[in-house]
């Protein structure tokens, strides 16, 4: 898995276009001066609490997160929502490098019918199931 200090390092390599839908889920694991260094700026009044709640950066939390990724951009893609599912599929294959388990190195270009093929790859390998299309 790789350290957060590399992700925030190499951040180009993980954002996502148009509203970087994956650095506003990242920012949840970093501190307001970390979320800074990739282009996030937390208001001042919401520092204190942004800070005291940052998830720890570990392999289930991250699991976690990309599960409640892969179901919305599932539900995305099975609702032909091209930009939505677009969108998320990039999220889920950010996480997927993060994880380096197998994932990693899932073709970007290998977009095909609203990124289902990506999404049902990665439910299958964390055992997860998925709502009927």
């Amino acid at each position: 898995m790789k350290k957060i200090d590399d992700v925030i390092k190499n951040y180009e390599q993980y954002e996502t276009f148009l509203d970087d839908r994956f650095g506003i889920r990242f920012i949840d694991f970093l501190t307001a001066e970390q979320a800074k260094d990739i282009g996030f700026e937390i208001k001042k009044k919401f520092i204190n609490e942004h800070n005291k709640n940052i998830k720890e950066w570990n392999r289930e939390n991250i699991l976690e997160q990309l599960k409640k990724d892969v179901e919305f951009g599932w539900e995305k893609a099975c609702d032909e929502r091209g930009i939505s599912s677009s969108l998320m599929y990039h999220v889920v294959l950010s996480w997927n490098k993060i994880l380096e388990e197998g994932l990693e190195n899932w073709d970007d270009d290998n977009y095909a019918m609203y990124g289902k093929p990506l999404f049902k790859a990665t439910a299958k390998k964390y055992g997860w199931k998925l709502s009927d299309e």
